[in-house]
């Protein structure tokens, strides 16, 4: 295995367009890391300049100590697996997993071994002498996934190789791919992968680090807990988050140097844990609350913001309220008490901001994170 390091990478296309804009990005060797973000950000574009299976139109990439720029895919360690799974239709899944060996004219008996060794690791033993057009999407996936596993690369990537399946594989195959990560980790040879996709909940679950894109830059990179309790920008803070965090209008104003924020002409005070780090002036920010983050409360109830419930959806264990709060709509994810069950359309309500779990942004889309300047 071996480091990927990404410097001033840049992508532009013949029509002038300007994709990925100049990211540096550091993958350790054995590291677990997630490209993850909107369509259209690049993520993708990304890994297939890694791949070589793009042009790079600036930068460098260099896996170990080699940069690979002007390698043919195949000069480069890497091994792929596509969200297509791309295998061989007319080869058994025991040929699919050799295939790539063959080409190496590696020595049968090693490619015997090997075969037998990653059919065990991902359990598709009683499937080598099944076509692909005989597999399920999973089993397709553990023979894709065990085709890139055989040649030992210096890098797997993954471009959204979950995409096709349901929820419920996908889920299950989210913990197959990261206990396989775990377990060459464990035997020493720890894998080092660059993962691809959309999907928020896979790139939290998965990802020793997580790199959020937009618009082919990068907004973060940071583990997963990171990311939840210390996005460093509004557009950090409301992709990552399920239900996403609460981004509204607010003024910030101090009164006898204490902190409050006012919503609609409604103020709360700024509790201790959040006043010492804001340094930002008194005037329009972006308010953050995520969902988990706002106590339900009796309407008028000091420091609590009011509003009327305009939706309620009931997710099981768990309510999510939406409460208009003047022209803001604020989503509040409380247990499904009975007292929270009785709740209705129309009624009102107090939503009270949970202690230093606040945040402050500075205006603008994408404006950073103002309350972890004094952190």
């Amino acid at each position: 295995m071996a480091e990927l390091q990404l410097r001033s990478l840049e992508k532009t296309y013949g029509n002038g367009f300007r994709a990925v804009h100049g990211i540096d990005l550091d993958v350790e060797e054995g590291e677990f890391m997630v490209l993850v973000g909107p369509s259209g950000c690049a993520k993708s574009t990304t890994l297939r300049m890694i791949a070589g299976l793009e042009t790079v139109s600036g930068g460098e990439i260099r896996i170990g100590d080699r940069v690979v720029n002007d390698l043919v895919p195949g000069k480069r360690g890497i091994a792929m697996v596509f969200q297509n799974y791309a295998l061989y239709p007319h080869m058994k899944v025991t040929r699919n997993l050799s295939f790539g060996l063959k080409l190496r004219k590696m020595a049968k008996p090693k490619i015997a071994r090997a075969t037998e060794d990653v059919s065990g690791i991902l359990e598709i033993e009683s499937l080598l002498d099944r076509l692909p057009k005989q597999l399920s999407g999973g089993q397709a996936q553990r023979v894709a996934l065990g085709r890139a596993l055989i040649k030992s690369p210096d890098v797997f990537l993954f471009d959204e190789p979950l995409s096709n399946l349901d929820a419920k594989l996908r889920a299950s195959m989210r913990v197959r791919i990261t206990d396989l990560h775990k377990r060459l980790r464990r035997e020493g040879r720890p894998a080092t992968v660059v993962y691809v996709t959309h999907d928020q909940v896979e790139a939290m679950t998965m990802g020793d680090r997580i790199c959020v894109m937009k618009d082919g830059r990068i907004m973060q990179v940071a583990d997963p807990r990171t990311l939840y309790a210390r996005p460093a920008n509004a557009f950090v803070a409301g992709f990552i988050g399920m239900p996403e965090m609460n981004i509204v209008d607010a003024v910030l104003t101090r009164e006898g140097g204490v902190p409050r924020l006012s919503v609609d002409r409604q103020t709360v005070s700024v509790p201790d844990g959040l006043a010492h780090r804001i340094s930002a002036p008194d005037g329009p920010v972006r308010l953050g609350i995520r969902p988990q983050h706002l106590d339900i409360v009796p309407a008028e109830a000091a420091d609590a913001f009011t509003g009327e419930v305009v939706n309620v959806e009931f997710m099981g264990h768990e309510v999510n309220l939406h409460v208009r709060v003047g022209p803001e709509t604020l989503v509040a994810v409380a247990p499904s008490a009975p007292e929270i069950a009785a709740v209705s359309r129309g009624d009102r309500l107090g939503l009270m901001p949970r202690g230093p779990q606040i945040h402050l942004f500075a205006t603008g889309e994408d404006g950073a994170n103002i309350s972890l300047s004094n952190d």
